[in-house]
């Protein structure tokens, strides 16, 4: 059994319920014990990076520190979630090179108790455990239901490979390790040429038009390529990709049906679990049609388009002037 610290982030008990529950059951098939980090916060996302340094980099590294009281034997934190990785990962490794900004970083730490020393933990993410440790001959000695025939488009999105900090990739532009595991599952995969490409991120928020052109490029590629599918390691990919298809439909008058699951819904299905308990149903394109072909009925989605903002929401960038707002400008200062 490969022990390891677990970072679920926000995200896994919501928004991306179907990945946290895939991945309890895929666990104990392929021998991986998780064990929780107590106590863990948000590790902020996206944006608080880019509005002060030190109480950013001191909201992740609050969760280091819990990490390295808690480890016992355990040398590596997993994080299933690509911006929690990247955040984790990037903590580490500027305090590493920037001993002031440690310094000032483990100042606020101590006014809870709490330090952490950069480098006394390995950063993780659930993918690069699952290839190099746990192993594709493990991965493949579990599979009784292979996905033959289903056309899977493996998409990791930019936050995974880049930067690489530790080198823990193949290649930091185009990774095979998603496509390696897929076919261990019996999928076939298609070169994917934007397997590394932006959803959006947060800009589904602050400039949809800009969101729905990259969602959309994603998934005319996806269905160029004849994929039946597209899967993710992303909370975030999965998220834009699937909740926000419909929005960008109605936004280029397209019709795109293209269903968004996560790698560990996968494995699950080539485990020959139940799909119920791997979350499908969750999502809101149905994967109905897709996974029929490998022969496994899984049940209607159940999930609600995204709902606005309320007021009362934690604060976000004012949103980005359209291209109807830019044009009135324009017409305005003739």
């Amino acid at each position: 059994m490969s022990k390891y610290l677990l970072y679920p982030g926000c995200s896994m008990e919501t928004s991306a319920r179907a990945y946290y529950d895939s991945l309890k059951a895929i666990s104990g098939p392929v021998g991986l014990e998780l064990e929780e980090i107590e106590d863990w916060n948000c590790c902020g996302a996206t944006e608080y990076l880019g509005i002060s340094l030190t109480p950013a980099y001191a909201l992740i590294s609050r969760n280091l520190a819990l990490a390295a009281q808690q480890n016992h034997g355990k040398r590596a934190v997993v994080a299933p979630c690509s911006a929690c990785y990247l955040n984790l990962a990037k903590a580490d490794y500027y305090m590493r090179e920037q001993p002031t900004l440690a310094t000032h970083v483990n100042q606020a730490l101590a006014a809870g108790g709490l330090s952490y020393t950069p480098g006394s933990l390995a950063i993780r993410h659930l993918l690069d455990v699952l290839i190099y440790d746990i192993g594709l001959d493990t991965i493949k000695s579990k599979v009784v239901r292979p996905l033959t025939g289903l056309r899977v488009a493996p998409y990791l999105g930019c936050m995974v490979p880049r930067p690489d900090y530790e080198k823990r990739w193949s290649d930091h532009e185009h990774p095979v390790e998603l496509d390696l595991l897929l076919k261990a599952l019996g999928a076939e995969v298609i070169d994917f040429p934007l397997k590394t490409h932006c959803c959006g991120g947060h800009m589904t928020q602050i400039g949809p038009e800009t969101a729905f052109e990259l969602i959309r490029g994603l998934i005319v590629s996806a269905e160029a390529h004849e994929a039946d599918i597209m899967t993710t390691v992303c909370p975030m990919c999965q998220m834009n990709l699937d909740a926000y298809q419909g929005e960008a439909n109605r936004y280029f008058g397209s019709a795109f049906k293209m269903p968004i699951v996560f790698f560990t819904q996968l494995m699950g299905v080539a485990f020959g679990l139940d799909p119920k308990d791997l979350g499908f149903g969750l999502e809101l394109t149905s994967a109905r049609k897709a996974m029929s072909r490998v022969g496994v009925e899984t049940p209607e989605p159940q999930a609600s388009a995204p709902r606005p903002r309320k007021d009362s929401s934690l604060p976000m960038p004012k949103p980005l002037p359209t291209k109807a707002d830019l044009a009135e400008k324009v017409e305005a200062a003739k």
